[in-house]
């Protein structure tokens, strides 16, 4: 006996016209792949137990300060009508930040997309059945998966609100990535009559997996989950940062055609770019911009302040208003963290792939190529 959800999906017009055949399979084989994909994808959401257990569950979240900005519109667009929150994706921690800043100021959590990477051990049954997570297989061009991904966002849409991530998966290199638009085109063909896009920016002094990610990208290669979780509890070790995520005006999308890729794909790309002015300019990041191998103190704060004018001028969301605000804020954790040092008036580079990993987080303000220190 099937489930609703599964009868749901099955009886949604792109799905029914999918099992009528003619995609090389029989209809009753596509249907079985369908009902395989989508006991892949079911998810319970309980918050009231995450939010009970959020602690004891995610020691690392005590080392992180959630800080979030102009809830307003988003709290009006909840009562209003279905909200999908499109976000870039700095760290793993996103996915445990971001739903509870939203929890922390009184607003519905939402289903949230995260890789399937993340589903395994206990922290997979977490997402499954606690937070309400969906695993996404990223990269797929499996049509019947595609079809069903979508026809279960649309279901989903009916009765929850929907966090996703439009680059698809963190950024190894630090700066924006180039968006995906398969998650968007799904929440579009929910056809909710009354849906609007949020878009949302997370934003840290210190990203957990830092020294990973900047590594991996120069390796050019993922490793495992499980190995990547290993070492980033080792840079856990002595690990605080204050996480900004700050919400855009929220998007009414009525009008949007979710059939037209080019339609998708400008609306996909405009939610990327208020992202970009969202996202909050810290005092590491300007610091590790402003960097210069082996540089005076004087000298930071000077560049600094050029660079915050910079900014300031191109519309950045600031967190700092000064060269010496920035290189006062950003020195000590830098140097704790092993990349940079700091001697009798000189601050130099220590690793210099980490520090280029934070200065690229300014580069979509900045329109200039990756620095080199």
């Amino acid at each position: 006996m099937i489930d609703e959800t599964t009868r749901a999906v099955l009886s949604r017009e792109e799905v029914a016209r999918y099992l009528q055949g003619g995609h090389g399979e029989s209809g009753r084989t596509a249907r079985e792949r369908i009902e395989g994909y989508l006991d892949e994808l079911k998810t319970t959401q309980r918050y009231s137990i995450y939010r009970a257990l959020k602690h004891p569950l995610y020691p690392i979240l005590r080392k992180v300060e959630r800080i979030g900005e102009h809830f307003e519109a988003v709290k009006a667009a909840t009562r209003g009508g279905r909200v999908v929150y499109a976000s870039n994706h700095r760290s793993h921690t996103d996915y445990l930040v971001e739903p509870l800043v939203l929890d922390d100021n009184g607003i519905r959590p939402p289903i949230i997309a995260a890789g399937i990477n993340l589903f395994g051990g206990p922290l997979g049954l977490i997402h499954r059945h606690v937070t309400g997570a969906i695993p996404i297989r990223r990269n797929t061009k499996d049509p019947v998966y595609l079809i069903t991904l979508k026809a279960y966002v649309a279901e989903l849409l009916k009765s929850h609100d929907f966090f996703f991530y439009p680059e698809g998966g963190r950024s190894y290199s630090g700066e924006l990535k180039i968006p995906k638009t398969g998650l968007m085109s799904a929440a579009l063909h929910a056809e909710h009559p009354r849906l609007v896009v949020v878009p949302t920016a997370v934003a840290y002094d210190l990203v957990l997996e830092d020294h990973v990610l900047a590594r991996q990208r120069v390796k050019r290669s993922q490793r495992p989950f499980s190995h990547e979780l290993a070492e980033m509890v080792r840079y856990a070790v002595g690990y605080r940062s204050r996480a900004f995520v700050t919400f855009g005006t929220p998007i009414d999308v009525d009008g949007v055609d979710p059939d037209s890729r080019r339609a998708v794909l400008d609306l996909t790309h405009t939610v990327m770019q208020k992202i970009g002015r969202l996202y909050k300019i810290l005092p590491t990041s300007v610091v590790a911009s402003a960097m210069r191998p082996s540089i005076t103190r004087r000298e930071l704060e000077q560049r600094a302040d050029t660079l915050i004018d910079t900014l300031g001028t191109c519309g950045a969301n600031l967190g700092v208003h000064s060269g010496a605000e920035a290189v006062d804020v950003a020195l000590e954790p830098l140097e704790a963290r092993g990349i940079l040092v700091v001697n009798r008036g000189r601050v130099r580079v220590r690793n210099r792939n980490v520090l280029r990993y934070y200065a690229r987080s300014l580069d979509h303000l900045l329109k200039s190529p990756s620095r080199t220190h």
